[in-house]
């Protein structure tokens, strides 16, 4: 991607771990690439990749290959480590419960739990697009520890009253409410207009 003439691209930090839902990091990979205007920062768990072939058919290089810098989760001395890295935030999308769960107790066991902390601490927008059903109390508790952090717990769950006509649909509307949170432009949600017609 190029960058914008004279200003400096907004950066987003985005991982992809082992939950199902792949789509949702991949989709948002290619809508923020096709946009031009956000430099993105990806790490995918060797989970996330097992379920990036498992759901997509894709590989790890053809998911890197739409970021523009890719980190190593292991890389703990990363530039996305520092708080004095500026960004707009962090989406992990999807989320596994192995990854909330770090988050929620600051373990920053790996880059992207590091990353999420040092987004924390620094009073950035974090989003975890959380995947897992029924929730156990361990789950909900996790999800409320972050929340008392300050991050964004955001399960992927559809909203049909848009009336999409395909998956693809369904996962952007909800990557567009996702952009949203980070003040991103990215037209993939229309704006509620209200009820039309009448309901008898």
């Amino acid at each position: 991607m190029n960058a914008i003439p004279g200003a400096q691209r907004q950066r987003l930090v985005i991982a992809i771990t082992g939950a199902t839902g792949a789509i949702y990091g991949v989709r948002l990979l290619e809508h923020l690439r096709k946009q031009g205007q956000v430099e993105t920062h990806l790490m995918i768990s060797d989970a996330g990749v097992i379920n990036v072939h498992q759901e997509l058919d894709m590989r790890r290089k053809d998911v890197e290959a739409l970021a523009d810098v890719v980190h190593n989760v292991r890389d703990i001395g990363a530039c996305i480590a520092s708080g004095s890295f500026a960004s707009a935030g962090m989406v992990v999308a999807p989320c596994s419960m192995k990854t909330l769960a770090s988050v929620a107790h600051g373990l920053s066991d790996n880059l992207i739990t590091r990353a999420a902390d040092v987004v924390l601490k620094e009073r950035r927008r974090l989003v975890l697009m959380v995947r897992e059903t029924p929730f156990n109390l361990a789950h909900l508790r996790n999800m409320t520890a972050v929340t008392e952090m300050g991050g964004v717990i955001f399960p992927p769950l559809p909203g049909f009253y848009q009336r999409p006509a395909s998956l693809e649909e369904m996962v952007d509307h909800t990557l567009g409410r996702v952009l949203d949170l980070f003040g991103i432009s990215s037209q993939l949600t229309p704006e509620w207009q209200g009820l039309k017609g009448s309901t008898d």
